[in-house]
């Protein structure tokens, strides 16, 4: 006997993946509040099926699903088409090139892709999103219809193909991400899905991410918005399209490629790389203040600093990746509908549950094991004019900059192995700081992008700039 969902189960013949470490347990209140959320998720927003999942430190720790089959919900090894995901996997791909000396980011689009029509665009803008490219393509709608439809970049791109100044604002673009999946496959001389088949996906060994879908897979379905019904959703090749939004992919991958985003692997991408993607390069926009977006990745303000991540969209699909640094924390969820729960939402729920519910476990503090001594000799406070700041050496060799109290600038500073160090975050980031020494070789002082730096406040010993007082500190009637 036959049931009308029978031809919706497409998660036979599962078999054990060995892409993240073995399950660490969360204590059973946790792990019920993680179901919880996805099972109201699912329900709410009338989605077929949802798959979530948990990866701390590397460690998978935490899947779920749900399914309007009863006995029959996926697992963290089920294919979700995840849509605009995959622009940062392009992303990766493109700061490889830019890590082998390959291409600038600060390039125009002409000097490695002549013939476009939008040449004068950079790299880096195609990343951000900042070229002024259109949001979508001239023509049909690219989701569903056949990427055949649109066999050269000026059937993606139009005959006006820019809606802003380059440079000027945020304005997503499709076509942005198929002109860089279009440069990759020129400068590596192969198609976009085999150089990131090579360079990224066998590397990092997520082998149930794919360009097309492999079972076990979920099929895509529209649920009508006024009643409990639903009906299968087109699957389309995306064609020249594909770097934007062609791949599927698995919570368990996904998982296991958040955590690359959060530490790198430098088989793909050094973690100093990865940091620089998660970094705002995008203008913000008025009333968006809480919002940026990096090169290839989409970044959040959340409790502890920020998220990154990215969400994802086709027909028939939905997807959401957040990691969060600081917790050593990544959430997926997927869903095989066209609209439905509010996915992007969902992971980020379920990381902040784990995060507030089972902080993370810092590492024991650990001394430094080769102490640099012109380091440690220019380490504690300091005076910017008449605020004091610290200079703290941490146990990773870098350099903490912060006011003593209240609110200030906050940098870390990486040494360049000269003596110099330059700054990797806040108002400071690509700035030198630099210690300028006495001929008898002891600190005079600190330069740190003409800012001087003294032991004193404005002590008259030091090149402070516009002088100090002749008469010194001294006090008024």
């Amino acid at each position: 006997m036959t049931t009308p969902h029978d031809d919706v189960r497409p998660y036979e013949g599962l078999q054990p993946y060995e892409g993240l470490q073995p399950y660490e347990d969360l204590s059973p209140s946790t792990r019920r509040a993680l179901l919880h959320r996805i099972a109201v998720a699912q329900r709410e927003g009338r989605t077929p099926s949802l798959v979530a999942a948990v990866a701390r430190d590397g460690a998978l720790v935490w899947s779920g699903g749900r399914s309007m089959v009863d006995g029959h919900a996926p697992d963290e090894n089920v294919q979700y088409r995840i849509g605009s995901i995959t622009k940062t996997f392009t992303g990766v791909l493109v700061m490889r090139l830019r890590d082998e000396g390959v291409l600038d980011l600060g390039d125009p689009l002409e000097k490695h892709l002549p013939g476009t029509g939008v040449g004068e665009v950079t790299i880096a803008e195609l990343l951000s999103h900042t070229g002024g490219l259109a949001a979508e393509t001239p023509g049909a709608w690219w989701e569903r219809t056949p990427g055949s439809t649109r066999p050269e970049l000026s059937d993606v791109l139009g005959e006006e193909p820019f809606k802003h100044p380059a440079g000027r604002r945020f304005h997503y673009s499709n076509p942005g991400y198929t002109v860089l999946g279009s440069l990759v496959s020129a400068l590596r001389g192969s198609p976009w899905e085999e150089v990131l088949r090579r360079e990224v996906l066998e590397p990092l060994g997520l082998n149930r991410t794919s360009a097309q879908p492999q079972e076990p897979h979920a099929g895509g379905f529209a649920v009508h918005p006024w009643a409990d019904v639903m009906m299968p959703e087109p699957v389309e090749d995306l064609g020249l399209m594909a770097p934007a939004g062609q791949l599927w992919s698995t919570a368990a991958d996904l998982a296991r490629f958040g955590d690359f985003l959060v530490r790198g692997d430098d088989r793909v991408l050094a973690a100093e790389s990865v940091r620089e993607m998660r970094t705002p390069s995008a203008p913000l926009q008025t009333g968006e203040w809480d919002r940026a977006y990096g090169l290839g990745l989409d970044l959040l303000r959340w409790q502890k600093g920020s998220l990154a991540g990215h969400g994802g969209s086709l027909p028939g699909f939905l997807a959401a990746l957040w990691v969060s640094e600081a917790d050593g924390l990544v959430t997926v969820a997927l869903a095989n509908c066209t609209s439905g729960p509010p996915v992007s939402t969902l992971a980020v729920d379920l990381l902040k549950t784990v995060a507030d519910a089972e902080p993370r476990i810092p590492e024991p503090w650990r001394p430094l094991t080769d102490v640099d001594e012109k380091a440690l000799e220019v380490t504690g406070p300091w005076y910017w004019g008449t605020q004091v700041l610290a200079l703290r050496l941490t146990a990773e060799g870098e350099f903490d900059l912060g006011p003593l109290s209240g609110a200030g600038r906050q940098a870390r500073f990486r040494s360049n192995g000269d003596g110099t160090w330059t700054g990797l975050n806040g108002y400071y980031a690509g700035e030198l700081l630099r210690p300028v020494r006495r001929p008898d070789g002891s600190v005079s002082h600190l330069d740190l992008g003409s800012f001087v730096f003294t032991r004193e406040p404005y002590d008259a010993g030091a090149p402070v700039p516009g002088g100090v007082d002749p008469q010194g500190w001294r006090g008024f009637p």
